[in-house]
């Protein structure tokens, strides 16, 4: 593995001179939003510092884009800027955090309890930051509009599906392409990764209400119990993968939660189960939500629960997303300009993962809008290399121990992003 690693490369000059002086103050800026961490609904002070620095840098910018079910407004912001006759780009950077307390120790750690950009999001902002200062300076090398996107609440997936419920194209207008970038702990700081084809995938979040009979602990026979039952389900489950579904199209079914009863003595009445169900084809998708209804409903049947009492399958739509696809052509001619930018070595080709985004829903329901999001490198090379030699895997993401290496991964971001749009809008 260590023989397949590639060294990082010394990029070309153009792009790097431009960007090499704004690094430091965006490290200010990834630090201090490092510090103050704001959770998904909740970006106020991070998506006012996203508006204000945008507005400094020349674009027309808007604030408080988007619309949550319940009908409470988000804090996503939209910056615009036109510089003639050509395609319209939309770059899109996520701004929220975890709700997870930090460990890392560094001097910026989070300064909010149980607050943690634990996913890197702060590296994306200062990167697309870094990328709207130097695209507004350098507008002799690009025509079109750019349509800079800052998202909330990514980490519950409804802060897309929020902006574009606020007609966010109607008002802004329909983009050509949609890029975005997301850092990851598998690749080195100085380095991105491209992936043609699903990248993330589609994810559904199901509850079910598993149903019974309730009654005395020492009576189990006068009861129908829905414990057991749930056991029994959750075991159950786990055969739709392993015998359900192609072993060539990837799936994940995973109970993430389950609670039921509140005395050992006592048999309730039902439990509650919540379920993530991941795939890279929408067939398989459907047949994983078959195959839980159908699971769920045969478990009842075999214990003989009444039919007024049979399970509830609930598809929760408003935390489920399509699959991340990077359409093909696109990113090809990405890798390209990305070669061109950064160097032959430093582009790699990408890895898919079963983790999702809401990213994809930008492109529009049967992917009328090419996109593409990158892999951006955010390990220490050398505590990569170590980790490789070891087989020890780095902090993940989402680990309070996150901690990447900020100043040549912002660089490599603000780089990455810049090519991609000087690609693209001409």
């Amino acid at each position: 593995m260590l023989a397949a690693l590639p060294l990082i490369a010394a990029p070309p000059d153009d792009l790097g001179t431009l960007v090499g002086p704004q690094v430091p103050a965006l490290f200010t800026i990834y630090k201090d939003l490092h510090a103050h961490p704001e959770i998904s609904m909740h970006e106020e002070r991070t998506s006012a510092l996203l508006a204000a620095e945008l507005r400094k840098a020349g674009y027309t910018v808007t604030e408080h884009i988007g619309k949550y079910p319940d009908g409470s407004a988000a804090f996503g912001v939209v910056a615009i800027l036109k510089n003639g006759a050509g395609p319209t780009v939309l770059v899109r950077t996520d701004m929220d955090a975890l709700p997870v307390e930090e460990k890392t120790g560094l001097p910026y750690a989070s300064t909010i309890v149980g607050a943690m950009h634990a996913c890197g999001h702060d590296l994306h902002m200062a990167s697309f930051l870094g990328a709207a200062r130097t695209l507004a300076g350098m507008r002799d090398r690009w025509h079109g509009t750019l349509m800079l996107i800052g998202q909330p609440s990514e980490e519950r997936v409804n802060g897309a599906r929020a902006m574009l419920a606020d007609r966010l194209y109607e008002r802004f207008g329909r983009p050509d392409y949609c890029i975005a970038q997301h850092d990851t702990p598998e690749i080195a700081a100085g380095q991105v990764g491209v992936v043609a084809g699903p990248m993330l995938a589609g994810a559904s979040t199901v509850d079910v209400i598993v149903r019974g009979v309730g009654g005395h602990g020492a009576r189990p026979e006068t009861t129908k119990d829905p414990v057991v039952m749930a056991a029994q389900f959750v075991l159950a489950l786990q055969t739709i993968v392993s015998r359900q579904t192609a072993p060539q199209d990837p799936a994940v079914v995973t109970v993430g939660s389950i609670h039921g009863g509140t005395r050992p003595n006592i048999i309730p009445d039902e439990v509650k189960l919540q379920i993530s169900a991941r795939a890279f084809s929408e067939e398989a998708r459907r047949n994983i939500l078959a195959a839980i209804e159908r699971t769920a409903r045969g478990v009842a049947l075999a214990a003989g629960v009444p039919d007024d009492r049979t399970p509830l399958v609930q598809v929760n739509e408003a935390e489920s997303v399509p699959v991340t696809y990077n359409d093909p052509a696109l990113a090809g001619r990405l890798k390209s300009a990305l070669s061109a930018a950064l160097g032959g070595p430093n582009v790699l080709d990408g890895k898919s993962t079963m983790v999702s985004e809401d990213f994809g829903l930008f492109g529009l329901e049967g992917r009328r809008i090419p996109c593409v999001m990158l892999w951006l490198g955010a390990a220490d090379p050398a505590k990569l290399n170590e980790s490789l030699r070891a087989g020890h895997a780095l902090p993940s993401l989402h680990s309070s121990l996150f901690a990447p290496l900020p100043e040549p991964a912002i660089r490599t971001g603000v780089v990455a992003l810049t090519s991609a749009v000087l690609e693209l809008a001409r």
